[in-house]
């Protein structure tokens, strides 16, 4: 791999460690204890400030701003940081914040994740692989994202609320509660309505039929039965004894701490 790319208007801390066939382009500051990977291209104007990880082959295209201080009041200086995966893109003026003491310390992305311009990932956040948040999605603090999954545009999640994996949030949603696996979620004037399982989306990332009528049958018993939860979980035991669909799923509800998104409108 050739050797790093440096414009001469970039400050690089000392303390940074830069791999091989870095670029780094012009006004962009790298701060202390920064490691770029092998390959990662930080374009101009862009700010890592401390304590910030980046993963081989991620690209940081202008204004980004990463490894920030959280924007946490009870935050008073302490060691904290951002570990981001390999071969993630992350768009014009998206922030990414470390970690807080509190929270565990740190902000951390997988791999292969898009973020588009204009997110916002909040301290403590942990994101998984392969996830979109589209333009202007914003995750509050403590915020869990599975992998597979796709925010939409200018839709905030909640601390502590955990996104599953494959599910869809459209655009402007409010989520306020966990998201279950492979979930289609919209809301519209205050009302959250279900699509049912992102069928498409789990046909793109490789599921079987079979897996999807299945998870079609599990939500089915969760949100169009007259059962409460704890008795859709006793039915979807029964009927789906061992599969991992289903343990996904009720693994998902029994671990919930602000509780499953349930109140949807003409589900």
């Amino acid at each position: 791999m050739s050797e790093s790319v440096i414009h001469p208007t970039a400050v690089v801390s000392p303390k940074a460690q830069v791999g091989l066939g870095v670029e780094i382009g012009a006004y962009s500051v790298i701060g202390d204890h920064v490691v770029l990977a092998d390959g990662c291209k930080v374009m101009h104007h862009v700010m890592v400030d401390c304590n910030t990880t980046v993963g081989e082959e991620t690209i940081l295209f202008p204004f980004s701003s990463v490894g920030t201080a959280p924007q946490d009041t009870t935050f008073k200086g302490e060691e904290t940081f951002v570990e981001i995966g390999c071969r993630n893109k992350i768009r014009e003026f998206t922030t990414i914040n470390r970690g807080t003491a509190k929270g565990g310390g740190m902000t951390r992305l997988g791999d292969d994740n898009y973020l588009m311009a204009y997110a916002h990932v909040a301290h403590d956040c942990q994101i998984g692989n392969h996830v979109y948040l589209i333009n202007g999605a914003t995750l509050a603090g403590h915020v869990e994202v599975e992998d597979y999954a796709v925010i939409g545009a200018f839709s905030s999640v909640h601390q502590f609320v955990r996104v599953g994996r494959n599910c869809y949030i459209g655009g402007y949603t409010i989520v306020l509660q966990d998201v279950l696996p492979f979930a289609k979620i919209a809301q519209n004037r205050g009302d959250y309505s279900l699509y049912g399982p992102n069928s498409i989306g789990m046909m793109r990332n490789g599921f079987e039929r079979t897996y999807i009528n299945n998870v079609k049958e599990i939500y089915d018993l969760l949100f169009h039965q007259d059962l409460n939860t704890s008795q859709s979980i006793e039915k979807i035991s029964q009927m789906f004894p061992g599969l991992d669909e289903a343990q996904l799923i009720t693994d998902f509800i029994a671990k919930t701490r602000r509780g499953i998104l349930k109140n949807f409108h003409n589900c």
